[in-house]
């Protein structure tokens, strides 16, 4: 060994440290190897804890105690029984402002946590919140999981904290605040912690977007008439589990005369030739980072007709105008303001929003269209924040409609599309 070189020293995961534009343009690679650079996950687990902490001071809590699997997963990286945790309140955790994170979980989220940096404290005194495991004797134990939080908020925060919570029931907020606890929406921290994306996050996301390509790919080779929607639909989950990913939150495929009005869920109908397929893939792929993603593809043999490329050409024209809008500084009523406006009859049953946040799936914020104002909140887009474009274009009792969305990335520069997958040449039509 040459004793001039120091073996111990800790080696980063890239030579240096990418930017958002940088990380956009990378797919690393989906195993760890010793001859390129890989994602550098405890950068990404300590970026996003950071965050948090920062929204727990700046919304002015003291704490947070976290129930849902992804909240729990972007605070610390840990993952047990995502889907069933998120009916089935079981593992929490604890995260003050400043002071040790601890994980409450069964023998599986305990092994995780583990091995992970981001966790002080591993405890085993897991205390039933559901119904399902707590039965008639669930006031009982929201009292003894009350007593239980209040020793951590007592010893790490004070007696008088502000204590953001999520979803842990109704019992269990009553006892908190029993304890002489201020108990408030953990909401907002998270939103706004999670809002903008490292560049470890959007090579993450990157990676999703490979596995839901692949995933459109097996879809696109195996569209036949005969097929099911199903059957065709089977391909992306595929694709999903083989590919390391978690789930899909939707079956939204349709053909045909299903695909008007939108959001009706894959069938067992069978597409035929001459068809519109169109798809929202949805997808909560590796590291619990969503790939949201619509296309719509004509079923042959033959040639897609002049309606069918009239509908596919003018979603197609408000996805491309609406993300050149992803700009950073841009209010969302100066993007509505300035928004694509459909032509006449085309625009009548849009999609619930123009653009919404992605990061661990669906987020804050949603732009509305105009014809859901009693929804409407204004906000800023920033850089590092992750917008999905839509686009859903059908007459009101037509026999068909499409359904396009794009994936982008806010950055200094302006919008960066992460979204790869091609768009339909035989379906776009330069004039209209």
């Amino acid at each position: 060994m040459n004793p001039a070189v120091d073996y111990g020293r800790p080696f980063p995961a890239r030579p240096r440290p990418l930017t958002l534009e940088q990380a956009a343009q990378v797919t690393p690679p989906a195993q760890a190897v010793d001859t390129e650079g890989t994602i550098d996950v405890p950068r990404m687990r300590a970026y996003r804890q950071h965050r948090l902490r920062e929204q727990i001071e700046a919304q002015g809590f003291d704490a947070l105690i976290l129930v849902e699997p992804l909240s729990i997963r972007y605070a610390t990286g840990v993952r047990n029984c995502a889907l069933f945790q998120m009916h089935i309140q079981a593992g929490y955790l604890f995260v003050p402002a400043d002071g040790p994170v601890v994980y409450f979980d069964s023998s599986p989220g305990r092994e995780t946590g583990a091995e992970l940096e981001t966790i002080d404290e591993i405890r085993d005194d897991l205390l039933p919140l559901s119904r399902m495991f707590a039965g008639d004797r669930q006031p009982e134990w929201a009292d003894k999981w009350a007593a239980q939080m209040a020793d951590l908020i007592h010893r790490h925060c004070g007696s008088a904290a502000t204590v953001g919570l999520e979803r842990a029931g109704a019992s269990a907020q009553q006892a908190l605040e029993r304890e002489g606890f201020r108990v408030v929406d953990a909401a907002p921290a998270l939103a706004h912690a999670r809002k903008l994306k490292s560049p470890e996050e959007i090579l993450a996301m990157n990676l999703v977007q490979a596995v839901a390509e692949d995933g459109m790919t097996r879809m696109r080779e195996h569209l036949r008439s005969g097929v099911s929607e199903q059957a065709l639909w089977a391909h992306m989950w595929m694709a999903l589990i083989e590919g390391g990913g978690e789930w899909i939150d939707y079956r939204l495929m349709a053909s045909g005369e299903r695909t008007n009005p939108w959001q009706q869920e894959a069938s067992s109908r069978t597409v035929r030739a001459g068809d519109l397929v169109v798809f929202d893939c949805g997808m909560v792929g590796p590291f619990s980072y969503g790939a949201d993603v619509s296309r719509a593809w004509h079923c042959g043999p033959g040639k897609p007709s002049d309606y069918q490329r009239k509908l596919y050409t003018l979603a197609w024209n408000e996805v491309m105008h609406n993300t050149e809008l992803m700009q950073p500084g841009a209010s969302f009523r100066e993007i509505v303001e300035r928004r694509y406006i459909q032509k006449q009859g085309f625009g009548d049953q849009p999609y619930p929003c123009l653009a919404h946040g992605l990061g661990m799936a669906d987020e804050w914020p949603v732009i509305y269209y105009p014809v859901d104002a009693k929804f409407d909140y204004d906000g800023t887009l920033e850089p590092g924040m992750v917008m999905c474009v839509e686009s859903y274009v059908g007459e009101v009792g037509g026999r068909e409609g499409v359904k396009l969305e794009n994936q982008c990335l806010v950055t200094e520069t302006g919008p960066v599309v992460l979204s790869r997958y091609p768009f339909e040449d035989e379906l776009l039509s330069r004039e209209i």
